[in-house]
């Protein structure tokens, strides 16, 4: 279940204050009609499938059709949508929508129980054993989810199950459920951890109890790490599913082939400090003082399948070798791997949000700020995420100071988390993602920051805002300008002017002024006029996508200064820029490409 839960209320409903109570999950009200809400929105429609589609589990109180056609649009699979659970008004029904096999079928029958109402659960499997075999509770993994349907079937149809296999002395969860159990019936529930195939009516579930634990040269490719992998499963009888994690040292974590084998395997892959590791070197069966010389400690795959295990653990495969990788396996307690001493590879989600408006953010930034960790950026970029920043741990800095606000989203990813680097507009234009990789190119960074995985996600540009408000003026060549001489000389920044207005561009001025820069933009205009006359169309935007959103229309020749402020995007058309009206009045500007020309040509060759 998601560990995310929000009540989202459309009233100030007598169950708001149980809810709150039973669950700590914070109300998100309807504005103006529900009053004590820690977070209020304005559409419900959107901010309920914003919250669905970031991976909340939803308490919705409000009537169970209402949730399904607003949800309806954005329900995706069964195993990967999360809960979401209506409430009666009063608390008398809990129904689990979605996610019943996910955890909203337990947690309908906690708010039931809690509420005194009545948990309206659904779920066949659910409903008549109190489980659901296709979804084991952890660390059991379903190794053949494909048969569960027809299992399941038989089982509602009346057939027995017995449970066999060398662990299924510790399938109590299954025992739990209302099943029928006979030792020699045709369904099979079979627990074990060796690999072999599925027979009809059988599902096998393994225990996720052992680590993987590898080593290999810089580069070395991936199909090489896997067949070592798949030696080594071989070699001690296993099978994959029976495997927690992954472990190496932390040296690796940006090795290619060991994150590409977690990635297809679907596991996670643990990075074990030097320190930790040499701490091993009692309990490895092949010490190496080569291995020693070479990175620190006396063994990686075996110290790293160890490491992972800790003290009441063992090694069940020593460790083997191929050209140009190691493999060892070690079992243990599943709460001992859980809590070990390791770290995973942090990543660095570098995103740009746009204006800020929900609508103008892309489904995948929304997704990289659900799955971060901790969010770092100016003060106002955070706030203008409303919902998603909760359950986050928030950086917040002042405008300015942006190598400290990189570094530290660097090195914080260092240490194994999960970082969002929140810009306005598209983090690749005039924002932070170049200082990112600058810092990487520069090394000076801690081992851990250079080593993490960098993503970077596109938004909404104020130019392409800005055009988008105005009608279409980059419709045909154009080119930006920071007009900002703060890290670019202003000679520089001069020259780049007049070779824009010599090649005819339609520009995007970013930074046109400060409060100490007030003569750039008029020497720019004052070049540009020279080249395209006094009636060039200039669309200045302000605020776009936000409160007090504002564009203009103004010729060149008539463009002031004192018009134009900090938070101000100023696009001068080309020489082939128009101005048309429209019917109702309103003004649009457009860059032609020709379009027209070339239709009428067509036309004229085809007669």
């Amino acid at each position: 279940m998601s560990a995310r839960p929000v009540i989202v209320a459309l009233t100030d409903a007598p169950v708001l204050s149980a809810l709150r109570e039973a669950t700590g999950a914070r109300v998100h009200g309807l504005e103006g009609r529900v009053s004590n809400a820690d977070v209020s929105f304005s559409q419900t429609k959107q901010h309920l499938q914003h919250l669905f589609r970031d991976g909340h589990c939803i308490i919705a109180v409000m009537a169970t059709g209402a949730v399904v056609r607003l949800l309806a649009p954005v329900i995706g699979e069964k195993q990967t949508d999360p809960p979401v659970i209506a409430v009666a008004e009063d608390g008398s029904s809990v129904v689990p929508l979605l996610g019943g096999h996910h955890g909203a079928n337990q947690m309908a029958r906690v708010l039931a129980e809690k509420l005194n109402g009545h948990a309206a659960i659904t779920t066949a499997g659910d409903l008549r054993f109190g489980l659901a075999l296709d979804c084991p509770p952890k660390p059991w993994v379903l190794s053949n989810p494909e048969q569960a349907k027809d299992v399941m079937a038989a089982c509602l149809a009346g057939q027995a199950v017995s449970v066999d296999g060398e662990l299924a002395m510790d399938a109590d969860w299954v025992r739990e459920g209302d099943l029928t159990f006979s030792d020699n019936a045709p369904v099979r529930l079979t627990f074990d951890k060796r690999a072999f195939e599925a027979m009809p009516h059988q599902l096998i579930y393994r225990r996720a109890d052992h680590v993987l634990g590898l080593g290999c040269e810089r580069g070395a490719p991936l199909d090489q790490v896997r067949s070592l992998a798949l030696d080594a499963l071989e070699q001690a009888n296993l099978h994959r599913d029976a495997l927690a994690c992954l472990a190496t040292i932390d040296l690796k974590a940006d090795e290619a082939a060991l994150n590409d084998l977690a990635v297809e395997w679907n596991l996670p892959l643990k990075l074990f400090s030097v320190e930790r590791l040499e701490q091993e070197t009692p309990r490895l069966v092949h010490p190496s003082d080569v291995v020693f010389a070479e990175v620190g400690c006396h063994g990686v795959s075996e110290g790293a399948a160890l490491a992972s295990v800790g003290q009441g653990g063992e090694l069940i495969l020593p460790k083997i070798k191929s050209a140009r990788a190691t493999a060892a396996l070690a079992r243990g307690n599943v709460m001992d791997i859980e809590q070990a001493e390791a770290r995973s590879r942090g990543k660095l989600f570098v995103v740009g949000i746009g204006p800020g408006k929900d609508d103008w953010r892309s489904p995948e930034v929304t997704s990289m700020v659900s799955q971060a960790t901790d969010l770092v950026a100016y003060s106002l970029y955070l706030d203008l995420l409303g919902p998603l920043t909760e359950g986050k741990t928030r950086h917040d800095f002042d405008l300015g100071a942006e190598e400290d606000r990189v570094r530290h989203a660097m090195e914080l990813a260092g240490q194994g988390k999960d970082v969002a680097l929140v810009c306005s507009g598209d983090a690749g234009i005039y924002a932070m993602a170049t200082l990112v990789f600058e810092l990487m190119d520069d090394g000076d960074l801690s081992d851990a920051a250079n080593r993490i995985e960098v993503q970077v996600s596109p938004g909404i540009s104020a130019l392409q805002a800005a055009a988008a408000r105005a009608g279409a003026p980059l419709g045909h060549d154009f080119c930006t300008i920071s007009l900002s001489d703060l890290l670019t000389p202003w000679e520089m920044i001069q020259k780049r002017v007049r070779a824009a207005a010599d090649g005819d561009f339609v520009i995007a001025f970013y930074n046109p002024v400060s409060r100490r820069r007030r003569t750039q933009l008029a020497w720019a205009r004052d070049v540009l006029l020279e080249q395209r006359g006094h009636h060039a169309p200039v669309v200045l935007a302000t605020n776009l996508g936000r409160e007090g959103e504002l564009v203009r229309i103004v010729p060149l020749g008539e463009l002031l200064v004192d018009d134009v402020d900090m938070l101000t995007v100023v696009i001068v058309g080309s020489s082939d820029s128009r101005v048309v009206k429209t019917g109702d009045g309103k003004s649009y500007v457009y860059t032609p490409r020709g379009y027209a020309a070339k239709d009428t040509s067509r036309i004229g060759n085809a007669a």
